[in-house]
């Protein structure tokens, strides 16, 4: 394990980044990050921090369940970090890409819990019983580290590459798709830039999404009633910039939209 005072210096670096939107050179560069334990207690620490200032969390991101995304980023596992309330976005919202640094979007559905998750060994029937409803999503990924240069350490200390997240309407009970099979696209300006199925996340989406209620359990910081869990994404992400409007449609949903605009209204 890291020492302290170089975990509390990796924190600083990360939280000097996202607060004044700089990107910083790979974490394993500059400071020697090497392992994934070390990585979550740089996250960790700025959670508190930004706790302690007054930020909201309102649930958690997988992240790199797809194949295809981790082809992308060259590593082979999900990780996990916090969505914040400072952060969500709702359906018809233009969201100020000025308050990014390199944003890309993922296609996603996302989990509303019913209940709060404390079993680390919790079947996935109980699994499914805790899920309120389940909503099509876009992620807006960013990442702190310069280029896009990353691993899965420095993705890890960056809260997983957390930026935003935007929730579509039209709330399903699980038990109305067979979000295995349920394709979706994700198109930019009318073009379509990444498509995936439910199975291309980790072989299900509930399987991420249980994946991160039992970490999450075993840690100590159980899913609570309310909270949202965005699955990861279903296909490539795409990279946005200003004036462009995407449109996520997964089937059996309410198609979502969002507007990008350097300037724009922001939550």
């Amino acid at each position: 394990m890291t020492d302290s005072q170089t975990i509390t210096a990796m924190a600083e670096a990360v939280y000097r980044a996202r607060t004044d939107l700089v990107q910083i050179p790979p974490l394993r560069d500059s400071h020697g990050l090497d392992t994934v334990a070390d990585a979550y207690a740089v996250q960790e620490s700025n959670n508190a921090r930004w706790i302690a200032e007054g930020r909201r969390v309102v649930g958690r991101k997988i992240g790199l369940t797809s194949r295809a995304v981790q082809a992308q980023l060259g590593v082979d596992q999900p990780d996990s970090g916090v969505l914040w309330a400072d952060y969500s976005f709702t359906e018809g919202d233009v969201v100020d890409t000025r308050r990014f640094m390199q944003p890309k979007a993922e296609l996603e559905v996302a989990f509303v819990m019913d209940r709060e998750v404390s079993d680390p060994d919790l079947p996935m029937a109980e699994f499914i019983r805790s899920v309120a409803y389940i909503v099509p999503a876009l992620e807006i990924v960013d990442s702190a580290i310069a280029n896009w240069d990353i691993r899965l350490v420095d993705t890890v200390a960056d809260n997983a590459s957390g930026g935003g997240f935007l929730l579509g309407l039209g709330a399903r009970k699980i038990s109305d798709l067979d979000l295995r099979l349920a394709g979706g696209i994700l198109s930019r300006n009318g073009e379509v830039m990444s498509s995936g199925v439910g199975a291309d996340c980790l072989g299900h989406p509930l399987n991420a999404a249980l994946w991160l209620a039992r970490n999450m359990a075993t840690l100590g910081r159980p899913l609570a009633e309310g909270e949202i869990v965005m699955s990861g994404a279903l296909g490539p992400m795409v990279p946005v910039a200003p004036g462009e409007v995407y449109v996520a449609e997964i089937a059996g949903f309410t198609p979502v939209q969002v507007a990008f605009e350097d300037g724009g209204t922001a939550i």
